[in-house]
């Protein structure tokens, strides 16, 4: 599933707040049902926020490093985490997993994945 949110343009780097939300909502889960998040932050500040806001345990998120770490390729970024995250599900054995990305302006955006047996 997937959600889209904004907040006030002064609160940019909470947009993905309400996006995870919905996202949760619309695939039935809880914020406790992730096992692993990868969040899209042009700042450090932005992932210590949103892993505040929506109440993430730290050791499952950006766990291989997040967007600083490994660089924010303009118009990629959504692509590069979405796929980091895949692998990461699949190499761990995960199952629930979710991609965040703040958008200028206050908006937001996440996709809930779901890795099924193959």
């Amino acid at each position: 599933s997937y959600g889209v949110g904004a907040v006030e343009p002064g609160l940019f780097g909470l947009g993905p707040v309400p996006a995870v939300s919905q996202a949760l909502e619309r695939a039935g889960w809880r914020a406790g049902d992730l096992q692993r998040v990868e969040i899209n932050e042009a700042f450090a500040a932005i992932a210590v926020a949103l892993v505040r806001e929506l109440g993430l345990d730290e050791e499952i998120v950006n766990v291989e490093g997040g967007a600083i770490a490994h660089g924010h390729p303009i118009g990629a970024t959504g692509a590069v985490l979405t796929t980091r995250l895949l692998h990461a599900m699949e190499r761990d054995g995960l199952k629930r997993g979710m991609v965040t990305l703040c958008i200028g302006g206050g908006q937001g955006i996440a996709l809930a994945l779901e890795r099924v047996a193959a």
